[in-house]
């Protein structure tokens, strides 16, 4: 699969127009395609790249007072590497002097606390990550995009009502298509400049990604004079993808003090490489475990890291599926909360989704066939959960949506589900 790179964005739908008198601040790794999309959606704005050193003298030595006359609107791009700017730009802003200004930036640095201070009132935050699998199909400049799946099942609507509008199957043509954009996530995930690459150029490209986000994205995050405990730790952060999040483990193995390897897994949460998933207990039963599942965000990323090139595991499945749903939450901004659930006797649902209309579980399967011992917890938590509970989905590779079983449980091809 060899296609443009410049893929159509969900965010761009979001995002402001120029026209409108608004600070906005848009956030994600490096590479996710920020830059591209913030140019290509306001041309006609000045862009200034931070990045460069000279530019950063140079906009140091602008006062507030001459803002707008130095830099007016503007798109302003790795924001973070001058955090005076902020509040240049809030002067501007306050004094009537410009109407606009976009500022970007490839880490969480740019969402904390004081930086929100600073702008409250002022700024809203974006965040862009690694394509979806529907954007990944979809051209640019495309006119007519369809909404994937999974977007409609998060609304208010009943999964009944989402899923029985669905074909239960689908003709050769179109299925293929879709399976060849998963079979693409699952092997290469979904940074834009893979795309136009050969295979043999995406590893190598993927490999000095990492180089990259340890030599400059973590050093807008942290000042280590070593690089290599933190790398060391990474790699095993990425071989426990999908797994539950022990940081004595993780410390020991790393040959890290626990406080450590705590505080390394917020520099990768910081950074847009991975987050976790808490377990969910409330009104369940007390024989919940309550450590979190940690997830690697990028498929690509995590196989250059484990050097796990051949198939599809159940854990790196789980991983796409669960990262699929978790960006395309933050990217349209819907009001939802993930969790887990898992017994201490080992009973485990991979997915609560709560939302305001109630709870969705899902439970992944890497594989084309489902039995009914596949959701067997999932109605057992149903049956707790009352009148909180939409209904269930479980995703697996096989090729028909259809409902399996009572109290609303379908089973729905993971590449129907994002496609």
């Amino acid at each position: 699969m060899q296609i443009d790179s410049l893929r159509f964005r969900f965010l761009k739908q979001t995002l402001p127009e120029a026209s409108r008198k608004r600070i906005a601040v848009l956030t994600g790794a490096r590479q996710t395609g920020k830059t591209t999309l913030v140019r290509n959606l306001y041309p006609d704005l000045a862009y200034i790249n931070l990045d460069a050193p000279e530019n950063r003298e140079i906009i140091s030595g602008v006062s507030s007072t001459l803002w707008s006359e130095s830099v007016g609107n503007a798109l302003i791009d790795e924001a973070q590497k001058l955090p005076d700017i902020f509040e240049k730009v809030k002067f501007a802003f306050d004094e009537g002097d410009i109407d606009f200004s976009l500022l970007t930036g490839s880490s969480q640095i740019l969402l904390l606390k004081k930086i929100r201070e600073s702008l409250a009132g002022r700024a809203f935050f974006y965040e862009l990550w690694p394509l979806l699998q529907s954007e990944i199909k979809t051209p640019f400049n495309s006119e007519h995009v369809r909404l994937p799946i999974i977007y409609h099942l998060l609304g208010n609507e009943s999964l009944e009502t989402v899923l029985k509008s669905c074909p239960p199957v689908l003709l050769e043509k179109e299925d293929a298509y879709l399976r060849q954009t998963e079979e693409y996530s699952l092997n290469w995930g979904g940074m834009p400049a893979l795309l136009e690459l050969e295979d043999f150029e995406r590893r190598q490209w993927l490999k000095n990604y990492s180089y990259t986000y340890l030599q400059r994205d973590l050093g807008d995050i942290a000042r280590l004079d070593d690089l290599a405990p933190f790398h060391k730790f990474q790699k095993l952060s990425a071989l426990r993808s999908a797994m539950l999040l022990n940081y004595s483990e993780l410390a020991r193995d790393a040959g890290l003090s626990v406080d450590t390897a705590r505080r390394y897994f917020e520099y990768l949460k910081l950074s847009y490489q991975a987050y976790y998933l808490q377990p969910y207990y409330k009104n369940l039963t007390s024989t919940v475990i309550k450590t979190p599942k940690m997830y690697w965000i990028d498929v690509g990323i995590l196989r250059q890291l484990t050097g796990f090139w051949e198939g599809v595991s159940g854990e790196l499945y789980e991983t796409m599926v669960i990262s699929e749903i978790f960006k395309l939450i933050r990217t349209f901004q819907i009001e939802a909360e993930l969790y887990f659930y898992r017994t201490r006797s080992g009973r485990e649902l991979d997915l609560l989704i709560e939302t305001p209309a109630g709870i969705t579980g899902v439970e992944i399967k890497s594989r084309d066939k489902v039995y009914a011992k596949d959701f067997r917890t999932m109605q057992d938590v149903a049956l707790k959960l009352g009148n909180r509970w939409r209904g269930g989905l479980v995703v697996y590779r096989g090729r028909e949506v259809r409902k399996a079983a009572d109290p609303g449980i379908w089973i729905v091809p993971s590449r129907r589900l994002f496609g």
